[in-house]
């Protein structure tokens, strides 16, 4: 049963807290004031009670020994998401609390540290990621027992501003193909028409292209890690995707597949037949072409963005945009690229008109008839 000791030890007078934990154990804590040991008793008690008592051992863990713990029993993520996520754990997280026992970090130093790295001039984007994988490893240390409850709560995030989206135009596409290299003309096309991000571009195998029926297969994407490129699932399971392409764009496809190759080839390589690694196609190709036709700062990702502009354009609904693109939800694609729907909005006003005119006037020469018709009193 729960109790409290008197002791006297060098002059001074102590009251130490016994009680017994759920495991039979007798704990023990030692306070400087009578009322202190019966309200720590008094919470003990009721967390028993409530089952959500902590072994205090558990706290005094330091943060980077639970961080490896649990971050060895992570699974399924991306090879590409491992890295960044060791990355921002590195860099922004262990260096504040690594060393710090579990029952340390509270609040308010949580707090302090977001706050810290915004003066610090890091962008909004890095801050809120940084601490949501801080959120992830306390919260996970709170299911397994070893803190009451997660420091990370009411923090005040800053606002992320999604990065401004670039769309260019067909004549754009068209000048933008011209200039960069003839290897990779046919990719700027696929990549404006039919949306395919640069990793599956990269990772589109020969077998994989269907030019009667103008259909490519998004089955592969390349992940380049410190300095290597493996190939890998697309982003998520609706990124699995077939994507039909205009008959302009296969025109240019098929010109050039005319060079030999084997089924299991990739359609974009470097220079030699290697894989394409995206950081060399930039520097070497994207960049000269891009300043060539004036589209300074025009990223790669972009011709994505275009392809989702031109889709809308053409009439594609919501959730055609979702499918084609690979999104997971329509609520993304209308988040993202709702502003590009408004045409979209006043056709769909203008035909529903044309119904509700259509039955009026219906009505209205139906009451016409039955008026010429009445008999005469």
């Amino acid at each position: 049963m729960a109790h409290i000791d008197r002791r006297k030890r060098n002059g001074t007078l102590r009251y130490v807290a016994r009680y017994i934990d759920p495991g039979g154990r007798e704990r023990s804590k030692s306070f400087t004031r009578h009322k202190d040991a019966e309200a720590y008793l008094t919470e003990i008690e009721a967390a028993k009670l409530k089952g959500t008592w902590v072994d205090p051992a558990h706290g005094r863990t330091l943060f980077r020994d639970w961080h490896d713990e649990w971050w060895s029993g992570v699974v399924n993520l991306r090879p590409s998401t491992r890295f960044r996520d060791e990355g921002y754990v590195r860099r922004y997280v262990l260096p504040r609390f690594g060393d710090l026992p579990l029952e340390a970090i509270r609040q308010r130093e949580v707090r302090a540290w977001v706050a810290w790295l915004l003066a610090q001039g890091f962008a909004p984007a890095t801050v809120v990621k940084a601490y949501q994988l801080l959120n992830k490893v306390m919260s996970a240390a709170v299911d397994a027992g070893m803190l009451v409850q997660s420091p990370c709560r009411n923090v005040p995030l800053p606002k992320v501003e999604h990065e401004e989206m670039r769309f260019l135009n067909p004549a754009e596409v068209a000048a933008l193909a011209d200039k960069i290299h003839l290897r990779y003309r046919s990719l700027v096309f696929v990549g404006a028409y039919g949306g395919l991000r640069i990793g599956e571009l990269a990772a589109l195998r020969r077998s994989r292209v269907d030019l009667a029926a103008g259909i490519v297969d998004v089955a592969e994407t390349t992940i380049e890690l410190k300095g290597r490129v493996a190939l890998g699932p697309p982003k998520t399971r609706a990124s699995r995707r077939k994507v039909s392409l205009p008959a302009g764009v296969v025109e240019e496809l098929a010109e050039h597949l005319r060079a030999p190759g084997r089924p299991t080839d990739f359609v974009f390589r470097a220079p030699g037949g290697a894989t394409l690694r995206v950081s060399n196609f930039r520097r070497n190709f994207w960049l000269p072409a891009i300043r060539a036709v004036n589209l300074d700062g025009l990223r790669i990702h972009d011709l994505r963005h275009t392809a989702v502009a031109l889709w809308i354009a053409a009439g594609a609904s919501p959730k055609e945009v979702a499918q084609r693109a690979g999104h997971t939800s329509v609520s993304f694609v209308l988040d993202r690229y709702g502003h590009l729907f408004p045409e979209a909005d006043t056709a769909l006003r203008a035909r529903l008109d044309d119904l509700f005119r259509a039955v009026t006037e219906h009505r209205r020469n139906t009451a016409g008839q039955e008026t010429r018709t009445a008999p005469s009193a």
